[in-house]
């Protein structure tokens, strides 16, 4: 095992039509790509088992199921601690559903996806300045689902696309922006997340691979690069 590199550990499972394994290594790839040494795991043990606090990061793609308390709790107190984490769509931020402080780590958690997939849609970058966005039009499009969100107040939104587009129950509210891509703090630890990456084709899409990549970068506390 090569110490000088930073460690990840990217845990997948879960609900198999987001292709869990293929993001994984999708994730895999872009981090090994970036420097770090990065672990794949298949089961939620790994969080109980493995020692978290030597990791640099930790990459959830588990969409709903459950999660026992000693797999959670170990995961909060290294996040809390430091260690960063990341993810995307409902890898992240639709996992665990019966669990609240999964969803106060993450900062948010799907709700509605009006449309479902094949919807067209625009991402407009909101906080230019933040460097995990330096690169990414200002707007782009994507052909997906929409996710609208439950999102803490607390986090920091880069992107947002704008609801309604699809028709559905929430379309009389008027429209509202829907946070895509965020950042929030944990304790000492760091979070990103990104909505997009339905499937693997999707999360593959430069710039959405491009905004995975420097969001675990930021979350790790490691350089960014251009």
């Amino acid at each position: 095992m090569n110490t000088d590199k930073p460690r990840a550990l990217i845990v997948h499972g879960g609900w198999e039509g987001h292709e869990p394994a293929a993001v994984a290594a999708l994730y895999q790839r872009w981090l090994g790509e970036a420097g770090f040494q990065a672990t794949l795991a298949d089961t939620l043990d790994a969080f109980a088992d493995e020692d978290l606090a030597s990791y640099r990061l930790l990459v959830p793609i588990w969409t709903m199921g459950s999660i026992e308390r000693r797999q959670l709790a170990p995961v909060l107190e290294a996040v809390a601690a430091g260690v960063g984490m990341a993810g995307c769509h409902g890898g992240m931020c639709d996992a665990f559903r019966n669990e609240p402080d999964w969803q106060f780590l993450t900062g948010g958690q799907w709700v509605a996806h009006p449309g479902d997939d094949g919807v067209r849609y625009t991402v407009e970058v909101r906080d230019p300045d933040h460097p995990i966005v330096a690169g990414t039009p200002a707007t782009f499009p994507i052909v997906s689902e929409q996710y609208y969100l439950h999102v803490d107040p607390a986090v920091r939104v880069l992107a947002t696309t704008r609801f309604p587009v699809a028709d559905g129950p929430h379309r009389r509210n008027g429209p509202v922006d829907m946070p895509v891509v965020w950042t929030k703090h944990y304790g000492e630890g760091r979070v990103f997340y990104n909505a997009l990456g339905h499937s693997a084709s999707v999360a593959a899409l430069p710039d959405v691979a491009r905004l995975n990549t420097r969001g675990c970068l930021w979350a790790a506390r490691l350089p960014l690069g251009d």
